[in-house]
C-alpha cells in the first residue's frame, strides 16, 4: 500500500494515456484538498498505476521521509532530476539532489525547466506568470524567473551543459525512447445502452423507431419513409452506434415526462430514425434532406445530435444525465478561453499598474477581434510612445489567441463504459456537482469519442412560458405542433419585418432581408435564415435569388441534372446538403468522398483542403460530357459557398421555432412580451427596447407596484391595451433586488398599508425599500417617490439608534421626464415611455425627424436624426463597414458607417450611447438605411439615461 506523498513533491512523465488521466486526477483532487487545508493525498484513492509510468522527484524543501516509499513503489523507474539554469540556488539544490539519490541508491536524470521556445518571449512569459499569481510586475517578489535560460535548447547544448554528468543525459534519452504512446492506441468504447427486455441494443432501437414512426405517420408510415428507416438502421448497426441514439431517445423522453421543451437540431434533423424517435421535429423524407450530411459510412466520425433545451431548465437535464450514467463515466467537456484585445489589454494592463480608468477608454477604442495600436491610445487620450503603453501594445498584442483560462463547452457531454479518468482527465468544475473533462470539442473529435450536446435554448424557455400565459388567461392550449402554419396575418408581419424579439430574425441584417425576400410559406423562413450568412453575401448569391423569387431573373439551371438538387431555391446553392448532392450529381462522388468535400469547405482558410478537390470534380464533370469551363465554374461556385456551409436541416429546426414566435407575437403580444421579458437575458434586444417595441403595438405598459406585481412581468385584463391585456413589469427588474426578497413581496402584495409594516412583514431590508421607493414600486404607500424614498431612510431599524425621521413631510412629484430616467436607472425599463418622447418638441424645432418619418422618406434625401444606439455591428466579411441601429419612441434608423466615416469619428461612435448623425437616406425594397458623413454629440439633454448598446465591432 502506497503511504501518503505531498502533491507538489512529483512530477509524473507518462508512457500511457491512463497514467496521464490518473496523474491529472492526481493534481486536481491534490488543489481541492489543499484549497480545504489539507496538503496530502495518496496516490491510491488517484487510482494511479506504476507501470508505464517513470517518477521524478523534484525536491522544493527538506523532506526525505517519502524517498524510500517512492523508490520501492517505482523501483527503478524512479529517478531525481538535476536542472541548471544558472541560478544561484542551483549549485546548494544540485548538491543536496546528489547525496539523497547516492544515499538511497536512486539514479539521476538531466532535464530543463523549458518555458518559451526563444528568449525574446520571455517578457510574455513574465507577463503571464504575474497574470496567474494576480501580481502586478512591481509586485511580484520571487515568482519570476531571474534569467533568460529556459528557452527550448538543442541536443549539443543540452549535452554541453550536463557535460559531466553522462549518466544523468543518458537517464534523459532513456526515458525519451520510452514515451512512444500514441493516441491512435486507444480505443474508446461508448457505453452500452440497459433496457429492461432481453433483446439486443439494436433490436430495442429498431422497435423503438417503426414504434415512432407508427405515431409519426398516423399508423401508415409512407413506403419511402420505410425504406429510408432500414437504410438508416443497417448503418448504424453496423457502425455500432445504437447506444449513442437510444442515449438521446432516453433524455428526450424524460424532459417529455418533466414537461421540459426540446428539440434536436442540426444535421440530426436529415434522420429519419431521429425523426421517428422524437429526437427531431424535422421530417427528412417530406424535406428531401440528405442523409450522409448526418452518417456516412466513409465519414470515420460518430454522428453529431445536438439537443436545445429550455435554457432555465438545462440543468435539471444536466443533473439527470449524471444520475443516469454516474458522475464516474460521464462529464462535460472543456473549453479554451482564449485572449481577445480586450481581456488582453485589462490583464497585461493590471501587471504593468495603469490605472483601470485608462484601460476602460482604451478598451473602447478598440475591435474585438483585432489588435491594438498608436492611434488607439490617441483616441483615448493616451500617449502611445510612453514606455509603459509601449509595452501594454507590444505585450497584449503578444499574447492574443493564448489560452487565458478552462472553461465549459455550451452542452457537450461524454460518456464511458469504465472510470471516466481511465480515459480522459477529469476535474471538478466551478459550478457544484459538476465534473468536466480538460479536453475540446477538437480533442474530442480527433480521438473519435462521442459527445452528445445538450444545449440551452432560451427561445424554448420563451415560447414554453407564452404558452402557459395564452392557457392561463385565455384558456387556449397551444403547442408548436398546433400552431396553424399558413397564417396570413403572420406572413404580412414579416413581411414588413416586424419581428423585434422573435429568434433568429430579429438582427438588423435578418430585418433587411424579409422585406426583400418577402415570405409566404413557412419554406421561405428556412432560407431566410440561412441566406443572411456571411458566405452568401461575400458568394454573391443573395443578389441572384432575390431577382430569381422576385421574376425579375429567369430561373436556370448550370446543367440539367441539376434541376433536382437546386430546384427549391430557384437554382442558387443556398445550403450544405446542397453542394454535397450538386458534387455526388455531377461527380459521382461517393456520400462519404461528399461528406470530406463538406469538411473541406469547413475548413475554408486552409485553401489547400479544398484545392485538393479540384482536379477530381473538373476531371469527373468534363468524363460525364460536361464543357471544361462550366466545370470550372461549378468548383469556383463550391469554394466560394465554401465560407459559410449552412446545413438545410439546421434552418429548418431554427425556422420551426422562428415562426412560432412570430405567431405568437402577431396574435398575443402582450402574453409574447411578457415571456420574452422574463426569459431574459436572451435574443438580440435588451428589455428596454423589447418594451418600447411592445408599447408601440398598442399593449399598455403597467409600472411596477409591490401590490400588484410579481416577481416575473405579469399580463393583466385591459381593453385599452390590443388584445385586450396589459403587460406589467415584474420586481425582477428593480436593480439589486434578488429572488428571495421579490418572493416575500410577491406573498404580501395586497395586505400591507404602509412601508414600514411592508418592511417588517416581508424581512426585506432597509436598502432594498429604498430600491423600491427609487423604482416607483411603492406608489400605492406614499404620496411619490420622493415622498416614498424620504420615508425608507426614515425607517428604524433595530440595529439603529437614530430617531426617526419625521414623515409627514412631502416632496414635489417628478415629472414625467424625471420619472423616466429615474425608471431607467433603478429597472433600466420604464412605463412612462421612451425617453426621447419627452425631448420630442426640443428635437422637432431642431428640424430632427422621428424615426418613423425618416423610414417613411424617399430615396436620396439628406437627414439629420438622433437616436440612442442599441446596437454596433462589425461583420467580419463587410470590410470594416460599420452598421449602427439607432432607437427613439416611433421605432428604428439603420445606419451604415464606411470606414473612412467611422474612422474620422470613432470616438463619438464607438462611446455614445446617444448619438447626432448625418447623411443620405438609400431606400430599395421598403428597406431604408441612412449612410451616415458626419456624427456629432447632442447637447440639452440633461436627465439622459445611457442606453446598453449591444456591440459586435
Amino acid at each position: 500500500k502506497i503511504q501518503i506523498l505531498p502533491v507538489s513533491s512529483i512530477l509524473l512523465l507518462v508512457c500511457n494515456l491512463q497514467g496521464y488521466a490518473s496523474l491529472c486526477s492526481l493534481i486536481t483532487l491534490g488543489r481541492r484538498r489543499c484549497e480545504k487545508g489539507e496538503s496530502e493525498v495518496t496516490l491510491e484513492e488517484c487510482c494511479l498505476h506504476s507501470e508505464g509510468l517513470y517518477a521524478i522527484w523534484l525536491p522544493e524543501r527538506e523532506d526525505t521521509g517519502h524517498l524510500k516509499i517512492m523508490k520501492q513503489a517505482f523501483g527503478n523507474r524512479f529517478f531525481m532530476m538535476i536542472c541548471r539554469h544558472k541560478e544561484a540556488k542551483d549549485p546548494i539544490l544540485e548538491n543536496r539532489i546528489r547525496n539523497h539519490a547516492k544515499r538511497y541508491g536512486i539514479r539521476t536524470v538531466a532535464g530543463q525547466e523549458i518555458l518559451y521556445h526563444c528568449t525574446s518571449h520571455r517578457p510574455v512569459q513574465d507577463v503571464l506568470s504575474c497574470i496567474r499569481h494576480r501580481r502586478s510586475l512591481s509586485n511580484c517578489e520571487n515568482l519570476l524567473k531571474p534569467n533568460a535560460l529556459h528557452e527550448l535548447i538543442g541536443a549539443d547544448e543540452f549535452l554541453n551543459i550536463f557535460d559531466d554528468d553522462p549518466a544523468s543525459v543518458q537517464a534523459t534519452v532513456e526515458i525519451a525512447r520510452n514515451c512512444s504512446f500514441r493516441l491512435e492506441d486507444v480505443r474508446y468504447i461508448y457505453p452500452e445502452e440497459i433496457h429492461s427486455d432481453r433483446i439486443s441494443v439494436v433490436e430495442y432501437l429498431r422497435e423503438l423507431t417503426h414504434r415512432g414512426a407508427l405515431q409519426r405517420y398516423s399508423g401508415r408510415p409512407p413506403e419511402a419513409i420505410s425504406k429510408q428507416i432500414e437504410r438508416e438502421l443497417q448503418l448504424i448497426e453496423e457502425l455500432e452506434y445504437a447506444s449513442h441514439f437510444l442515449t438521446m431517445h432516453r433524455i428526450v423522453e424524460w424532459c417529455k415526462q418533466q414537461d421540459i421543451m426540446c428539440q434536436g437540431r442540426g444535421s440530426a434533423a436529415n434522420s429519419a430514425v431521429c425523426f421517428c424517435l422524437g429526437i427531431t421535429q424535422i421530417d427528412p423524407i417530406d424535406m428531401d434532406l440528405l442523409f450522409e450530411r448526418f452518417l456516412s459510412r466513409e465519414r470515420d466520425a460518430p454522428p453529431d445530435i445536438d439537443l436545445d433545451i429550455e435554457h432555465e431548465r438545462r440543468e435539471e437535464v444536466i443533473q439527470h444525465v449524471y444520475d443516469a450514467y454516474g458522475r464516474d463515466r460521464a462529464a462535460m467537456v472543456a473549453v479554451v478561453i482564449r485572449y481577445r484585445i480586450r481581456s488582453a489589454i485589462r490583464d497585461v494592463g493590471t501587471v504593468l499598474d495603469i490605472p483601470a480608468s485608462e484601460l476602460q477608454r482604451l478598451s473602447k477604442q478598440l475591435n474585438s477581434y483585432g489588435s491594438i495600436a498608436p492611434d488607439d491610445f490617441v483616441r483615448a487620450g493616451l500617449d502611445p510612445s510612453l514606455r509603459t503603453h509601449c509595452l501594454l501594445a507590444e505585450l497584449s498584442n503578444a499574447i492574443i489567441d493564448f489560452p487565458r483560462h478552462l472553461s465549459i463547452h455550451p452542452g457537450g457531454f461524454v460518456f464511458t463504459t469504465g472510470p471516466i479518468h481511465e480515459v480522459i482527465p477529469v476535474e471538478n468544475a466551478t459550478m457544484p456537482n459538476r465534473t468536466v473533462i480538460q479536453w475540446e470539442k477538437d480533442d474530442i473529435e480527433a480521438m473519435k469519442i462521442f459527445k452528445v450536446d445538450l444545449l440551452g435554448l432560451g427561445a424554448l424557455t420563451q415560447l414554453h412560458r407564452c404558452f402557459e400565459l395564452i392557457s392561463q388567461h385565455r384558456g387556449i392550449d397551444l403547442t408548436m405542433n398546433s400552431i396553424p402554419t399558413d397564417d396570413e396575418q403572420v406572413f404580412a408581419m414579416l413581411q414588413k419585418a416586424d419581428t423585434t424579439g422573435v429568434f433568429q430574425i430579429e438582427s438588423r441584417a435578418q430585418m433587411s432581408m424579409l422585406p426583400r425576400l418577402k415570405p409566404e410559406q413557412w419554406y421561405d423562413l428556412v432560407v431566410q435564415i440561412a441566406i443572411v450568412r456571411p458566405g452568401p453575401i461575400s458568394g454573391g448569391m443573395v443578389h441572384p435569388y432575390l431577382r430569381r423569387r422576385a421574376g425579375e431573373e429567369a430561373v436556370e439551371y448550370p446543367h440539367p441534372c441539376l434541376a433536382s438538387v437546386l430546384g427549391k431555391t430557384l437554382g442558387i446553392p443556398i445550403f450544405q446538403e446542397q453542394v454535397i448532392k450538386l458534387a455526388m450529381t455531377v461527380a459521382d462522388y461517393q456520400p462519404g468522398e461528399a461528406d470530406q468535400l463538406r469538411r473541406d469547405m469547413a475548413a475554408w482558410r486552409r485553401v489547400d483542403r479544398l484545392e485538393r478537390h479540384r482536379e477530381k470534380l473538373v476531371s469527373r464533370m468534363v468524363a460525364k460530357g460536361i464543357k471544361q469551363k462550366f466545370a470550372e465554374q461549378v468548383f469556383d461556385q463550391i469554394r466560394g459557398f465554401g465560407e459559410y456551409g449552412f446545413p438545410e436541416s439546421h434552418s429548418a429546426s431554427f425556422a420551426l421555432i422562428a415562426y412560432a414566435a412570430s405567431y405568437l407575437k402577431c396574435h398575443y403580444p402582450a402574453e409574447f412580451a411578457c415571456s420574452l421579458l422574463n426569459s431574459q437575458p436572451m435574443g438580440f434586444y435588451s428589455p428596454s427596447t423589447i418594451v418600447e417595441d411592445t408599447r408601440r403595438h398598442g399593449v399598455r405598459i403597467l409600472p411596477i407596484d409591490v401590490h400588484f406585481s410579481r416577481r416575473d412581468c405579469t399580463v393583466e385584463p385591459c381593453r385599452e391595451s390590443t388584445g385586450g391585456y396589459a403587460l406589467r413589469i415584474g420586481l425582477r427588474y428593480v436593480k439589486g433586488i434578488n429572488n428571495k426578497e421579490a418572493k416575500s413581496l410577491e406573498s404580501t402584495q395586497i395586505a400591507v398599508q404602509s412601508i414600514e409594516e411592508l418592511m417588517h412583514e416581508t424581512g426585506i431590508s432597509k436598502a432594498t425599500v429604498k430600491k423600491l421607493a427609487e423604482a416607483g414600486a411603492l406608489r400605492g404607500l406614499a404620496a411619490n417617490r420622493r415622498t416614498a424614498l424620504w420615508m425608507a431612510h426614515g425607517i428604524r431599524t433595530r440595529k439603529e439608534i437614530l430617531p426617526t425621521l419625521e414623515n409627514s413631510t412631502e416632496f414635489r412629484s417628478l415629472s414625467l421626464e424625471e420619472s423616466t430616467a429615474w425608471d431607467y436607472r433603478s429597472t433600466g425599463v420604464s412605463s412612462n415611455g421612451h425617453m426621447l418622447q419627452h425631448y420630442r418638441e426640443q428635437l422637432r424645432a431642431q428640424g430632427l425627424p422621428d424615426a418613423k418619418t425618416v423610414n417613411n422618406m424617399p430615396d436620396g434625401r439628406r437627414v439629420r436624426f438622433v437616436g440612442a444606439v442599441i446596437c454596433r455591428q462589425r461583420p467580419a466579411n463587410a470590410s470594416s463597414v460599420v452598421f449602427m441601429t439607432l432607437e427613439d419612441e416611433t421605432g428604428f434608423v439603420n445606419t451604415v458607417f464606411w470606414p473612412r466615416c467611422f474612422e474620422r469619428y470613432s470616438t463619438l461612435a464607438k462611446t455614445l450611447s446617444l448619438l447626432g448623425v448625418e447623411g443620405t437616406l438609400q431606400v430599395a425594397s421598403n428597406v431604408v438605411h441612412l449612410i451616415v458623413d458626419h456624427v456629432w454629440k447632442p447637447t440639452d439633454f440633461s436627465l439622459w439615461k445611457d442606453f446598453r448598446s449591444r456591440n459586435f465591432h
